[in-house]
């Protein structure tokens, strides 16, 4: 693994994500069959289609919270199973519910996400008012997340990366 200060960073690829053959079965329920995916870096790529298309499992299998039954996936280089701490390392996740406490302040919130992305408490406070800054954030960042208004709250969520790598972030 390429390291900086412990923590994964992007391998040479000119592919962000790549899926070759990935399949997910639940019992008799084929609810991915064969995906097959290049984004490359940089690139903002959606995933559409109807409920139970199999769109969230994918995205499971390659933010590696979720093995694959076949097939393959890399994140920057990474296989989501032999490398699933690294691929970890270089990825957010937000689901379509994110998970804050609505109570503390957006600051407060991107400080305990730092922390638990492995941030030391001055880095992690210095990257959360970072990050509120390059969201356009910065003059709500004490306001409780209650208060925010919808657009505020997409635009929070996309706070919830680890954005001190080059990485990927899946919203669900």
């Amino acid at each position: 693994m390429n390291a900086v200060a412990g923590r994964a960073q992007a391998r040479s690829s000119e592919w962000a994500v790549e899926a070759q053959g990935l399949r997910k079965s639940f019992g008799d329920n084929h609810a991915v069959a064969g995906v097959v995916l290049k984004v490359g870096a940089g690139m903002i790529y959606g995933v559409l289609g109807p409920n139970g298309a199999g769109k969230t499992t994918t995205i499971r299998m390659l933010a590696t919270q979720l093995r694959p039954d076949a097939g393959s996936a890399r994140i920057f280089g990474y296989d989501v199973v032999k490398d699933a701490h690294a691929v970890r390392q270089l990825i957010g996740v937000t689901g379509q519910y994110a998970s804050v406490d609505e109570s503390l302040s957006a600051a407060e919130n991107l400080v305990i996400y730092s922390r638990l992305l492995g941030l030391g408490r001055l880095e992690a406070k210095h990257k959360a008012a970072e990050l509120l800054e390059e969201f356009g954030l910065s003059e709500a960042a004490k306001r409780p997340l209650k208060h925010f208004s919808g657009g505020m709250r997409k635009c929070r969520k996309g706070c919830h990366s680890p954005q001190h790598l080059n990485i990927s972030l899946f919203m669900n």
